[in-house]
């Protein structure tokens, strides 16, 4: 389980994110959305240890925490096998065994012609399901997601969307996904967090009961549409020019 107590997080002068209560347990899909800004990013990255809490606690019980991110960040110059197995060759897994691994990984997210093929070669999406199997390739059962989807296409989206939802149902595999689209955090998620204000905070939390399988596409303009009717989530998805990444 993660959980984050009473979290701050100040970068130089600025305070980035404060006093913010979060858990992911096992098993579990929860959704971070709200402004750029707000420090939706830097919880992710409380959450993978690569900040340090100014104050309050972080713990992170998950066995192995992996992150996708908005660019695949795969190597050019390696085929998609060779990607896919990075964290293994790091582990001093020998490159039978790895490639092996590979394999399966790469047929589990739908890219079993493509073993031989550089990124270049691959689509957009391609390339993040293959960041998602290299995140797997290292026995991942917390995946940090930071806005993975945002650049694709709406078809090649709903594709990467239905693995993660695969990845959560069939491995019980948790995310903290971090997403500016309302309808991809209520297709995705058991919770939804939205984190607003500077330096942000939590401001309103949404529990999403409705199982996967009755997500329609109707259903997700509808909830999108109940929820954007409460004032702190309008409020928080409002343009403000003022507001820098974190």
């Amino acid at each position: 389980m993660l959980t984050l107590q009473k979290a701050s997080l100040d970068l130089g002068l600025n305070t980035i994110v404060s006093e913010v209560d979060l858990q992911v347990a096992p098993g579990e899909s929860v959704c971070l959305v709200g402004p750029s800004g707000c420090g939706k990013t830097s919880l992710l990255r409380l959450a993978s240890g690569v900040l340090e809490a100014t104050s309050g606690q972080v713990s992170n019980h998950f066995t192995t925490t992996a992150a996708v991110f908005q660019e695949s960040r795969l190597l050019p110059w390696r085929r998609l096998l060779d990607n896919i197995a990075l964290g293994l060759k790091a582990r001093g897994v020998l490159r039978r065994d790895r490639l092996r691994q590979a394999k399966e990984l790469a047929d589990q997210v739908g890219l079993a012609d493509y073993y031989e093929h550089f990124p270049h070669e691959l689509s957009g999406g391609m390339q993040q399901r293959v960041a998602l199997a290299r995140a797997l390739a290292v026995g991942a059962d917390f995946l940090l997601l930071d806005e993975p989807f945002s650049a694709l296409d709406v078809g090649l989206r709903s594709e990467a969307q239905d693995l993660v939802e695969r990845l959560v149902v069939d491995q019980g595999i948790a995310t903290l996904m971090v997403t500016h689209d309302l309808t991809e955090a209520l297709r995705l998620a058991h919770r939804i967090i939205v984190v607003s204000g500077s330096p942000g905070t939590v401001v309103f939390e949404h529990p999403v009961t409705t199982p996967y399988r009755e997500r329609s596409h109707a259903w997700l303009y509808e909830e999108a549409g109940h929820l954007l009717r409460q004032p702190v989530v309008s409020e928080s998805f409002l343009f403000h020019p003022d507001s820098e990444l974190a």
